[in-house]
């Protein structure tokens, strides 16, 4: 199959014994329409035929479902690793010792904040029951972790929370942006703001070097910053990581709903976005038709606006987490004011609005280039030119730099104000004709790389070396 899923998130209910003020499916009560136990034990076999390596089955409450541990036994014994999350509230040791007896891999505990802010965000007694499920977990000896939403009610406890999980001998935690979803989009005064990332990721590399507790934050925390590349290496306690890699959704895996319907996350929960449901049709169907996920599956860099358009890291990044970009801002296809690196870039945008002197941002930008930050001396540049809107050679420099971003259209557009004003510049046509050749448009890419090199003689080693990378494409 043309992509292969290896994950999902399962909600298995929207029933609960909380009403927490951040849910993100505003959970209650289960609803009329939850597949039933002969239903769910069905779809346990087709997620199996799939070829899924673990599963995570969420809620709601999952531990609410009387024979949630039914489907644990049913989805281990066909080797599919599962794990849950869960408030903690039911986990008594005799649930405990029936989900373990069925053989789940991990049972992952919500845990909020100090017992105060906890019981605040879920209800009264909240913090005690997660904590005597901590260790009766670690009693009966089952891998546990801790999942935190982290919002402005307990982003100033995350330390003492931190303390408090470690005494409980907990050994991962997962941190997530408590996002304007469900329950939290009415209450928009407890979202983080875009700059109090920094505070989040300062605070997960400062845990991950500690080494007390392994920290992970979650898909829409990043990105592509050496702090998040160092919490990941000393997490994962590895030398290998790899940077961000684009959403998972509809890729490398997918989500299910309590009713049985497939969309590429859980968490985009708009009708918009379900692909089928399990009752009509068999999962793999689904997964493998070619009219569905196209959302994701056919996501592009161009689709993308703002600075996440033009960033160098979009066509591998996407724009990050697309709940994100739904949540805050309606759209999927939107920037992602929640990227760490895009948070880098404004600030870098800001400072060279700030400065009045062409000459030194000019400069600047020629010392970014030099260390290969491309990205950085663009938005430089683009200072400049706002000044200077025909300075020839800020708009050369600016052309090469949009190329190594791989944002060829705007490449083709400086270049093409250069030779406006000298059609016999060999830089510029040059950088126009690779600009032409990237997007496609070979024929007339290679001609104008042709008259390049001939405005030379034949003898700027540069453009030669572009022509026969060109010619030798044309030929293999």
């Amino acid at each position: 199959m043309k992509y292969q899923p290896i994950t999902c998130v399962w909600e298995v209910t929207m029933g609960c014994n909380m009403r927490c003020g951040h849910c993100g499916s505003s959970c209650t009560d289960p609803l009329p329409d939850e597949l039933t136990t002969e239903e769910a034990l069905a779809v346990c076999y087709q997620i199996a035929e799939l070829g899924l390596k673990w599963i995570t089955l969420s809620g709601g409450e999952p531990l609410t479902r009387k024979d949630i541990h039914l489907l644990v036994k049913r989805l281990s014994s066909l080797g599919v690793a599962v794990n849950i999350i869960t408030n903690g509230w039911l986990l008594e040791r005799e649930t405990a010792q029936k989900l373990k007896d069925s053989g789940i891999s991990t049972v992952a505990i919500s845990i909020d904040g100090t017992p105060k802010v906890h019981d605040k965000i879920r209800r009264e007694g909240a913090f005690d029951h997660a904590r005597r499920a901590f260790l009766t977990m670690r009693e009966l000896g089952i891998y546990t972790g801790a999942v935190t939403t982290i919002t402005r009610q307990n982003i100033g406890i995350m330390k003492d929370l931190k303390e408090m999980l470690i005494g409980m001998g907990v050994q991962s935690w997962q941190v997530q942006l408590g996002l304007p979803m469900g329950s939290l989009k009415e209450r928009p005064d407890w979202v983080l703001e875009p700059e109090q990332l920094k505070d989040v990721i300062d605070f997960c590399y400062d845990t991950a070097r500690e080494g007390r507790i392994a920290i992970y934050p979650a898909d829409c925390i990043g990105y592509y910053t050496k702090k998040e590349l160092e919490i990941k290496r000393l997490s994962y306690r590895t030398d290998t990581v790899a940077p961000w890699d684009g959403c998972n959704a509809g890729i490398r895996g997918f989500g299910i709903l309590q009713n049985g319907d497939i969309l590429g996350c859980t968490s985009i929960r708009s009708s918009d976005y379900i692909e089928g449901n399990v009752k009509e049709r068999p999962l793999r169907e689904i997964w493998e038709d070619e009219s569905k996920f196209l959302w994701r599956r056919e996501m592009t860099k161009e689709k993308l606006s703002g600075l996440c358009r033009t960033c160098v890291y979009g066509s591998k990044c996407l724009g990050g987490c697309p709940n994100t970009r739904l949540t805050m801002n309606g759209s999927v296809y939107s920037e992602n004011q929640y990227c760490s690196y895009h948070l880098a870039l404004k600030e870098m945008k800001d400072k060279c609005a700030r400065c009045k002197n062409s000459k030194s941002l000019f400069l600047l930008a020629d010392t970014l280039m030099r260390q290969g930050n491309h990205q950085e001396a663009a938005l430089a540049l683009e200072q400049v030119l706002l000044s200077d809107p025909e300075n020839a050679d800020a708009l050369k420099e600016k052309g090469y730099c949009e190329f190594m971003c791989g944002n060829y259209d705007l490449c083709l557009e400086a270049n093409e104000k250069v030779l406006k004003q000298n059609e016999k510049d060999s830089y510029a046509l040059g950088g126009y004709a690779l600009a032409l050749y990237q997007m496609g448009r070979r024929e007339e890419g290679l001609k104008k790389m042709q008259q390049a090199v001939n405005l030379t003689g034949g003898k700027d080693p540069d453009l030669l070396q572009d022509l026969q990378y060109m010619l030798a494409r044309e030929n293999s």
